[in-house]
């Protein structure tokens, strides 16, 4: 209910821009530019947790890029998933074929969400990764990329709080906390690209476990099929620009 009543509440009442407090606005034309994709690029914690697949971000978490990200998934902001998944989606389609650069690729685009504790969910009202890679899917199928949300990942023991603990504390907090649900690979059959998604990557310790977690379960058990990772946020230090080599 609680999410229900939260939702009807950003449709009816006057809203203040969650990015940077501009007034009557939902989200401002210059908060939305910065989730518009422009920034995409691959990211890269350092140092690079081994496992970790190749990871796409939309934007720099930074400035109305994190209070938005925070707004939806902290204060239950509901409507910023669109935004949000908006931007998920430009890093999913930049990723292509498993995150080779391009957005080509026969098959269905199946995103797989992150999932959050049970407890964060009942605090929240909401799942946010869920509900921004809902809003980032039929962003993709109404640009002609046939898309899909696969929420095929769970705990299987209790995590502790991640928001205190360090790049080594995170992994050893989720080594071995996921796995995928009974029925998972039937959910996911078919598809030619697999992207983990999540709202923010900082020591990448998130998406290796939801990478061991996938591939154990079979996700990426078929010829041909990849699995790469999509976020609509990274610290700016993360991105890593692809050099490229002078034409002579």
């Amino acid at each position: 209910m609680r999410g229900w009543w939260q939702e009807l509440a950003g449709l009816v009442l006057p809203v203040d821009c969650a990015g940077c407090g501009a007034v009557r606005v939902l989200v401002c034309a210059e908060c939305r530019d910065a989730l518009s994709g422009a920034g995409e690029g691959p990211v890269r914690p350092s140092p690079r947790p081994a496992g970790l697949p190749v990871v796409r971000a939309a934007a720099v978490y930074e400035g109305a890029v994190r209070s938005l990200l925070l707004a939806h998934k902290e204060r239950g902001a509901l409507p910023l998933a669109g935004v949000l998944g908006a931007a998920l989606a430009a890093a999913v389609l930049a990723g292509g074929a498993g995150g080779s650069g391009g957005a080509g690729g026969a098959g269905d685009v199946v995103l797989v969400p992150v999932p959050s504790a049970r407890r964060q969910v009942r605090a929240r009202g909401h799942d946010p990764a869920r509900r921004i890679a809902l809003a980032a899917a039929g962003r993709l199928r109404r640009s002609g990329v046939p898309a899909r949300v696969a929420p095929v990942l769970g705990l299987r023991r209790a995590v502790a709080d991640q928001a205190e603990l360090g790049a080594r504390q995170r992994r050893e907090n989720l080594t071995g906390a996921l796995a995928v649900r009974r029925g998972g690979r039937r959910l996911t059959a078919g598809a030619a690209r697999i992207v983990l998604v999540d709202d923010l990557i900082t020591t990448g310790a998130t998406l290796v476990e939801a990478a061991r977690a996938a591939r154990a379960g079979g996700l990426v058990a078929g010829p041909g099929a990849v699995l790469g990772a999509a976020v609509v946020a990274a610290p700016a230090d993360s991105f890593r620009r692809i050099e490229r080599v002078p034409r002579v």
